[in-house]
């Protein structure tokens, strides 16, 4: 049972539209807060979009996401889980990002996630663009590569962009394999789909051992035989999850960089996260959301209920 400090603030107590948004109303624990320590599981916004090779506007997806999040309540509605009583969690504030300078924003992320993986502390991001993962990996990843349950349109799996650029939110997951923060065999792609360059990613994963499941497979075999796939396939090892919005239809989540028709709606969206309840989860992230193209704010309201059921996902039981 969590401390009630570390509980949020009702809707009863106080209406959503007031107060200082934070992520689903935790409090704020900056690591020079007395509580830091007593801190299990750390809602992170990294505001940056450097590596954004389109549309840009996911540096403004964190604060979206926090004022959307203040509709989220305490228990889940199909589970019954009360994930704030199940451990003690915390909005820890965003990183402060170099928006002139990629690898001075990457070092910075990757320092903040050091200290927080140092303090036993389990991280939950809210993006910025998919670039984002990387820094991240870096800090949790020390020890051994981690599997990755990965939802996206997009493997991020390409070797570089614009002559030779290797750091854009096309590009993190082929580093991360280079750099040995994940274990390619222990890695699964959901939903990719939409025109292609070429098969230069596709090509990569097949020669790494990369599981990717393409759009059609995946209604073809239905969301639950999908993520069982999933489960089999990082195991019980250390797991990463990592949610680009842009796996979910434009119809249902318009404000992101790059938009590919003919995706999952909204329950499926949330579907595919109760698949990863029981995993060794020790860290996920929810990047892409572009606020300058979310008008009706339906992007950003899906995006804070993703992060719902990551955080229950996190903290839940092995199903029956």
């Amino acid at each position: 049972m969590s401390d009630s400090f570390f509980h949020p603030v009702s809707g009863f107590e106080l209406p959503r539209f007031a107060g200082v948004p934070t992520f689903m109303r935790l409090p704020l624990v900056t690591p020079d807060h007395p509580r830091f320590s007593e801190v299990e599981v750390g809602l992170v916004g990294v505001p940056w979009d450097s590596g954004t090779t389109n549309r840009p506007g996911p540096r403004h997806g964190p604060r979206q996401l926090r004022d959307a999040s203040t509709m989220i309540r305490a228990q889940h509605q199909a589970t019954g889980l009360r994930p704030f009583e199940a451990a003690n969690c915390a909005d820890l504030g965003d990183v402060g990002p170099n928006p002139a300078d990629i690898q001075d924003s990457m070092a910075r992320i990757t320092d903040v996630y050091d200290n927080l993986h140092g303090a036993g502390i389990r991280p939950l991001t809210a993006g910025g663009d998919h670039l984002t993962s990387l820094p991240v990996l870096r800090a949790l990843a020390r020890g051994a590569p981690l599997g990755m349950v990965h939802f996206d349109s997009h493997t991020d799996l390409f070797h570089s962009y614009f002559n030779g650029q290797m750091y854009t939110h096309g590009t993190p997951f082929r580093r991360a394999v280079e750099e040995g923060l994940l274990d390619p065999k222990r890695i699964i792609q959901i939903g990719i789909r939409g025109t292609m360059y070429d098969s230069e990613d596709r090509d990569f994963a097949k020669a790494e051992g990369i599981r990717i499941v393409e759009i059609e497979e995946y209604f073809q075999r239905g969301h639950a035989d999908v993520m069982q796939e999933a489960r089999e396939i990082v195991g019980t090892s250390a797991t990463y999850v990592s949610y680009d919005i842009d796996f979910v239809d434009p119809a249902f989540a318009p404000g992101t960089g790059t938009p590919e028709v003919g995706g999952p709606n909204s329950y499926e969206a949330l579907q595919v996260c109760r698949g990863l309840a029981g995993l060794n989860i020790v860290g996920a992230d929810l990047v892409e959301v572009s606020p300058p193209f979310d008008q009706s704010g339906n992007t950003a309201y899906l995006g804070a209920s993703i992060m719902f059921e990551l955080l229950c996902a996190m903290l839940s039981q092995t199903p029956d």
